[in-house]
C-alpha cells in the first residue's frame, strides 16, 4: 500500500494550497487531487449536501486506490469528517481553522477569522473555539463571494480588494494581531490582505500543520512511499481545466484532466 497515492479533495482549486505544502514535505509521494469546482462553494450549502458531496469525492478517490485522504476543505471537514472516519477504514486528515495557535500566541487577545458560513456555523468550529479561545475576542467574518471570484481566476480584481477591505475593517478596528484563514482558497489572497492589514498582523492558515499530520500518519501506519521512481501527480476537475492549471506551479508539468 505504501506506493499507493495520497488523495486530496476540495470544493475547487483552494486545496492546491494544501497540496503544495504536502508536496514540499513529502516529495516522493504519489498524489491525486480532485477539484469539485462544479459544486463550489460548499460554504453556503446544507450539512447534508456537504456530506453527500464529500462522500462522492471519497468514493472517486477510493476507486483510484488512495491510501490516505485529505479533506482539503474547511467546510467539508467540519461537516463530514466525523462521519467519514466512522465509515471508512483508511486514514483521513481534515482542515480546521488555526484557532489554537492564533489564540495562544495573540498578545492583543483579539484575533480575526475569515471563513465560510459552513465552517463558522459548524459544531466542530465552536467546540475548537470554546476549547482554545475562551480568553480571546474573535472577530468572525463570512467571506461571502470570495470563493467564486477565486474560482473564476480574479485574484487581483477590484471586487476581491473591496470585499477584503469590508471583511477586515471590523478586525482592524478591534486591533487584531492574528488573522486566521478558515478556507483553503484564502491563502491565494495573502498578497492582497498584506496590502490592507497593518504590518504587525500575522496571517496564518493550516497548510503546513496538515502536511506534518499527514507525514505522522504515514509513518505510524508504515505507508511512506519507499519507491525510488519519480512520483506520479494527477489533477482532476469537473469545471474549467484552465483555472486549475493557472494556480499550479509549472515545475510539475502536469495538465489537469476532466472527471
Amino acid at each position: 500500500m505504501s506506493n499507493q497515492p495520497i488523495g486530496i479533495f476540495d470544493s475547487g482549486i483552494g486545496g492546491t494550497s494544501i497540496f503544495k505544502e504536502i508536496k514540499t514535505l513529502l516529495p516522493y509521494e504519489n498524489i491525486i487531487y480532485l477539484a469539485d469546482s462544479k459544486n463550489a462553494p460548499y460554504g453556503n450549502k446544507t450539512e447534508e449536501e456537504i456530506l453527500q458531496l464529500s462522500l462522492k469525492n471519497v468514493k472517486l478517490l477510493l476507486q483510484k486506490n488512495c491510501k490516505l485522504i485529505v479533506v482539503a476543505c474547511n467546510t467539508a471537514t467540519t461537516n463530514s469528517i466525523t462521519y467519514l472516519r466512522k465509515n471508512y477504514s483508511i486514514p483521513f486528515v481534515g482542515i480546521e481553522p488555526a484557532i489554537k495557535p492564533a489564540s495562544l500566541q495573540s498578545k492583543s487577545k483579539s484575533i480575526g477569522i475569515l471563513a465560510t458560513k459552513g465552517t463558522l456555523s459548524s459544531t466542530l468550529f465552536h467546540e475548537t473555539s470554546d476549547l482554545y479561545a475562551k480568553n480571546v475576542t474573535i472577530i468572525e467574518r463570512v467571506g461571502e463571494g470570495l470563493v467564486p471570484l477565486i474560482e473564476a481566476g480574479k485574484l487581483n480584481s477590484d471586487e476581491i480588494r473591496e470585499l477584503l477591505k469590508t471583511f477586515t475593517k471590523p478586525m482592524i478596528e478591534a486591533q487584531i494581531d492574528y488573522l486566521v484563514l478558515g478556507c483553503t482558497h484564502y491563502p491565494y489572497l495573502i498578497p492582497e490582505l498584506k496590502k490592507i492589514l497593518p504590518e504587525h498582523v500575522k496571517i496564518i492558515d493550516s497548510g503546513l500543520a496538515v502536511a506534518k499530520q499527514i507525514k505522522t500518519l504515514l509513518e505510524t501506519y508504515n505507508l511512506i512511499n519507499t519507491s525510488l521512481n519519480s512520483p506520479k501527480i494527477q489533477f482532476f476537475t469537473n469545471a474549467s481545466v484552465g483555472i486549475l492549471d493557472n494556480v499550479l506551479d509549472k515545475k510539475f508539468s502536469v495538465k489537469p484532466l476532466k472527471f
